[in-house]
């Protein structure tokens, strides 16, 4: 009997000590059954009791699980370094999950999206643009991130990073962007140009048009004002369409999101139609302008630009640099909202581990730090006093004021493709001299027969 135990006793020990030449890191209490010689009345006897020792055994611990994630190409090597830390440091502050990434071409991203939605192999994260969310969502590609999201993070998320569709939330972004009319104070000082000092004191329609008129009159400057046509791609829409919006138009209606009809050539629609048009024709603006540095190279005396110019623009003219909010064409002040943001797609096996990493760069210090790097405003308020530009006093602060009262997101519906593409069509063709009121019936007209066929992409 003393033979077997001490046999078992063995062989625990060689388990355990295999076990721990494996790497294994789990501590695990094995007990075992001794053979002892005890004292009985004189006598020693030999006997089997349970003896309570434990042999801490190394148990194999599984390897993280992976958690694929794509995103685009940036344009700014460092956006992709950050974004690269962000993914190394989530890793290493936990051993349940391991991120792995893929970038993207920008270009062809939106095109390698929709193929891989299509055979069913998205990835678990997928950085989308904003308005493209709703489509992706539509088509079952993604699922909704409600119940992972806390009404601590929502109240401090801006309402232009999150994503949504129908009413439930499938994506969320780190930051956003914000539009103003950059000027020159000595500038329009010499002009005798009112500057706007805040938000609650636009120009209104009358004063923006005379202010142009004015400024296109001197000799100094090519163009009253640049704006920025020589982007493409998806800055039409969200560049331009916050002026059709001010005018009291849009891109769809939105509260049907069944038909353009009324939104994009209704009345209010044709004036900011006829006023686009005048814009270019008359020579304020440049409507194939080679560059996007007529403003900086002192040929125009304004610029409607993003917050991501700022330190070019800073470095150009300094403390002569003037943030003007945009005008007031009827129906208040328009911007355009949301940017690139994250989402869990439908295929995920592991939506937890993908929620995980999403809620670790939506803190407030990767938010930060995702601000300081590409002059972006972050998505999350409570993160604006950590960033260079943002917090209290920064001299960008009044444009995430901007981002919170004047931001228009794009329209959520997923027939957004086909009416950027159409809006885009038609603002380059009135600028170039079309007939607005026609080239914006053309529009609704091919916007309209997309829905019908999409039997009005879930909204009926």
């Amino acid at each position: 009997m003393y033979g077997k135990m001490k046999l078992l006793w063995v062989m625990a020990v060689m388990v355990a000590l295999a076990l721990i030449a494996a790497q294994c890191v789990v501590p695990t209490p094995v007990t075992v059954v001794e053979t002892v010689v005890v004292e009985k009345e004189g006598e020693t006897i030999v006997e089997t009791v349970e003896v309570v020792e434990t042999v801490i055994v190394e148990v194999p611990v599984e390897a993280p699980t992976e958690i694929e994630l794509w995103r685009h190409i940036p344009d700014r090597q460092e956006e992709l370094d950050l974004f690269i830390g962000f993914i190394e440091d989530f890793n290493a502050s936990q051993d349940e999950y391991e991120v792995v990434w893929e970038t993207l071409p920008q270009l062809s991203y939106e095109d390698a999206i929709n193929a891989a939605a299509l055979a069913g192999r998205l990835p678990c994260v997928v950085e989308a643009d904003g308005p493209f969310i709703p489509n992706y969502a539509w088509a079952g590609h993604l699922m909704p991130l409600d119940e992972f999201i806390s009404d601590e993070l929502r109240a401090d998320l801006l309402p232009s990073v999150q994503g949504q569709y129908k009413g439930e939330t499938y994506s969320l972004g780190m930051h956003d962007a914000a539009l103003a009319i950059w000027g020159r104070r000595s500038v329009l000082e010499e002009a005798g140009i009112r500057i706007p000092e805040g938000l609650d004191d636009p120009w209104t329609k009358e004063e923006f048009d005379a202010a142009l008129e004015t400024l296109g009159a001197m000799d100094e400057f090519d163009h009253a004002i640049e704006m920025t046509t020589f982007y493409t791609h998806e800055w039409w829409p969200y560049g331009y369409s916050p002026f059709l919006q001010s005018f009291g138009g849009d891109l769809i209606d939105r509260e049907t999101y069944l038909t353009a009809e009324g939104a994009l050539n209704g009345p209010e629609a044709l004036e900011w139609g006829e006023w686009w048009q005048n814009l270019f024709q008359s020579g304020l603006a440049d409507p194939n302008a080679p560059d996007d540095q007529g403003f900086i190279q002192g040929r125009a005396a304004l610029q409607w630009q993003g917050n991501w110019w700022y330190t070019v623009l800073e470095e150009a003219w300094g403390d002569d640099l003037v943030i003007i909010p945009p005008p007031d064409m009827g129906q208040g002040p328009k911007i355009g909202g949301a940017s690139w943001q994250y989402a869990i797609s439908s295929y995920c096996d592991n939506p937890e581990g993908a929620w995980a990493f999403i809620e670790y760069i939506l803190e407030p210090e990767q938010v930060a730090a995702n601000a300081n790097t590409l002059d972006l405003i972050p998505g999350r308020p409570s993160a604006a006093p950590m960033t260079e530009y943002y917090g209290e006093g920064g001299p960008l602060q009044i444009l995430v004021d901007f981002s919170n009262e004047f931001a228009v997101i794009r329209p959520p519906t997923p027939a957004y493709g086909v009416i950027r593409n159409e809006f885009r069509t038609a603002a380059q063709s009135i600028a170039n001299g079309a007939d607005p009121q026609d080239t914006l019936d053309d529009a609704v007209d091919i916007i309209n027969a997309d829905i019908e066929a999409n039997d009005g992409y879930g909204f009926e």
